[in-house]
């Protein structure tokens, strides 16, 4: 008989223990258990600090859903967050959110807008003297291009290239210009026989060089760019992620929703795309022979 009782007694001890933890385990979204949403630091880290602290005050208003925004140290860090568990919801850029997804880690729902497009596009421009026509053309030239990290400035330029056969690190001699406008001008003034800039960054420095459309040719267009969004982990409870959806597509429709974006990634609206939005852009790469996670 005693021992019957103490079998019972621990059974008991036992459920007790685990609905009392159960119990501790608050829900997702709670102020116990807030929800994370790292952003990468694509611009000044206090703007977008701001403006993300801004979005997610606007979400509790919302929905109620407390959500915590930090700003990783990189977009390596960020992707790592999501992957590991730290975060939840993510706003990567372009590159870390293919990543994260071909990782399994997090996967696109909304993609944002400038301009009111999700999409952007980049040139690669030559002068007009230079005899290039094609992407082809550009071996052993001068290339001006922006920054080594810039999507249209470099990134795709350079798998533009290596798609037509050109090694960019051994073919062409690469001039970092440090900005669009002057990667346009690098190649208006003679400095680079080619270069690459967004489109169309020879406007903007017409004022200064009203001949720079005719002396500044365009020689190839890029594919379109898909933009940066929001992403969330696997796991994400369906009617929160959706309860977030909804309302960050309200927000956006706010005068202080689009005003916080603009702050933090210079978003104008958002629009709902999942993992294929970004699929013509595998694509790019896979001919290119690279993967994002290799940029």
């Amino acid at each position: 008989m005693k021992k019957t009782l103490f079998v019972v007694l621990s059974l008991l001890l036992v459920a007790t223990i685990v609905l009392t933890g159960c119990a501790k385990e608050a829900k997702l979204g709670s102020e116990e258990n807030p929800i994370k949403w790292v952003f990468v630091p694509s611009g000044e880290m206090e703007d977008v600090s701001a403006g993300a602290d801004a979005v997610a005050d606007l979400l509790f208003k919302e929905t109620g859903l407390v959500v915590e925004t930090f700003v990783a140290t990189d977009y390596t860090a960020a992707i790592e967050a999501l992957c590991s568990g730290q975060a939840q919801m993510g706003s990567l850029a372009t590159f870390a959110a293919i990543t994260a997804a071909d990782r399994g880690c997090a996967f696109p729902e909304l993609v944002a807008t400038r301009y009111g497009s999700p999409t952007y596009t980049g040139q690669i421009v030559a002068g007009v003297d230079s005899g290039i026509t094609s992407v082809a053309d550009l071996a052993g030239t001068t290339f001006c291009a922006t920054d080594e990290t810039s999507t249209s400035g470099w990134i795709i330029p350079s798998i533009m290239m290596r798609a037509a056969g050109i090694n960019p690190d051994t073919d062409l001699d690469v001039i970092f210009a440090g900005s669009h406008d002057a990667a346009v001008v690098g190649v208006y003034s003679g400095d680079c026989d080619a270069g690459a800039s967004y489109v169309d960054a020879r406007a903007g420095v017409e004022d200064e060089y009203p001949d720079i459309m005719d002396k500044v040719i365009q020689v190839e267009i890029s594919m379109e760019i898909p933009n940066d969004g929001v992403q969330f982990i696997k796991d994400f409870p369906a009617e929160e992620k959706q309860a977030i959806i909804d309302a960050l597509l309200a927000i956006m429709e706010t005068e202080e929703g689009q005003a916080a974006m603009d702050a933090a990634y210079e978003w104008d609206g958002l629009e709902v795309r999942d993992n294929s939005f970004y699929d013509a852009f595998r694509q790019l790469l896979d001919a290119a022979g690279v993967t994002a996670e290799d940029l």
